[in-house]
């Protein structure tokens, strides 16, 4: 287990752009994608004034971290839980409001790593992908079972797969003679069943299927669509969040969400706006930031991510 793959991405960036809300004593932020513990290793290492709430939904992620984590004592709180849950994770600890929080919103290190789970299309393994593997359905299930047009749907949508009719088709064909177990009979289907031209355009021809039966296994957009709304919500005057995002559609929704909280609610025409209609956000990023050349050479998971931060200016209108 080489630390090399434990390098969290664009970390710097990210403890700069909280560091403002997390300097004074008793400060609260929360890490909503523990995974192996590297941002929030980070995170209480520089602000020793603060205290962290760590989610995740694999135990075993929590198990790890629980390990790295243990010199900091009782200013790590980990749970057991879906970032979407973390309105009722801060009212269990008696939290009202939260100074600073993060998602890092890539599959953890430690899931791409571990061969037996699934979710890479570079090793044969069960075609599980389950981030909490003790609920749910797996990969196997969704391919074996969903009706074809709901298997094009996914991969267009969370793919963005352009060649996702051939890809089913061959899946529904291949499925009919034998159930889908392992994820190299998958990639073997796929890169088969692509036109010679799409084979040769961005890496392995299956990682664009791949991250579709991800997204829908764990729910991870509709999860995403009531993660960020909760997490903004939780935010006192003055905190701030930042998101790291790896693919299109999970970055479209951060945008969507902090774009909505820095608009006015105004009606059009008023002279002044009153108080009420005011923004609640402040962006503190121009569009999304990129990783530097140096980190992609450095962590080439790095590559796709997107980071996006906003500011909490002020309470919501009641």
């Amino acid at each position: 287990m080489s630390q090399s793959r434990h390098v969290p991405v664009m970390l710097q960036r990210c403890l700069d752009m909280l560091a403002p809300a997390l300097t004074e004593p008793g400060a609260v932020v929360v890490d909503c994608t523990l995974g192996l513990g590297g941002h929030s290793e980070a995170l209480l290492t520089r602000f020793p004034e603060a205290r962290l709430v760590a989610l995740d939904r694999d135990k075993e992620a929590l198990r790890l971290s629980g390990e790295r984590l243990a010199p900091f004592g009782d200013r790590a709180t980990l749970v057991h839980a879906v970032y979407d849950e973390l309105p009722e994770v801060l009212d269990r600890l008696g939290i009202p409001r939260v100074q600073g929080v993060l998602f890092d919103l890539g599959v953890s290190s430690m899931q791409l790593d571990e061969a037996d789970r699934g979710f890479a299309y570079a090793q044969d393994a069960p075609l599980d992908m389950r981030m909490d593997q003790t609920t749910g359905i797996s990969a196997a299930e969704v391919l074996n079972t969903y009706p074809p047009g709901e298997l094009v749907r996914i991969l267009r949508a969370y793919g963005e797969e352009k060649q996702a009719k051939r890809i089913v088709s061959a899946v529904v064909r291949e499925r009919g003679k034998e159930p889908f177990s392992n994820s190299a009979r998958l990639v073997e289907l796929i890169r088969d069943s692509l036109p010679q031209a799409a084979k040769r355009t961005g890496g392995n021809p299956a990682k664009r299927t791949f991250q579709a039966l991800r997204i829908e296994v764990n729910g991870e957009l509709s999860v995403l669509e009531r993660a960020i709304p909760a997490a903004v919500k939780a935010l006192g005057v003055g905190g701030r969040i930042a998101v790291l995002s790896y693919h299109s559609l999970e970055d479209r929704l951060v945008k969507q969400v902090f774009a909505a909280g820095a608009a006015t609610t105004a009606p059009p025409g008023l002279p002044v706006v009153p108080e009420r209609y005011q923004p609640r956000l402040k962006l503190l990023t121009r569009g999304a930031e990129l990783p530097t050349e140096e980190e992609v050479a450095e962590n080439r998971r790095a590559a796709p991510a997107r980071l996006r931060g906003a500011q909490r200016i002020r309470e919501d209108a009641e």
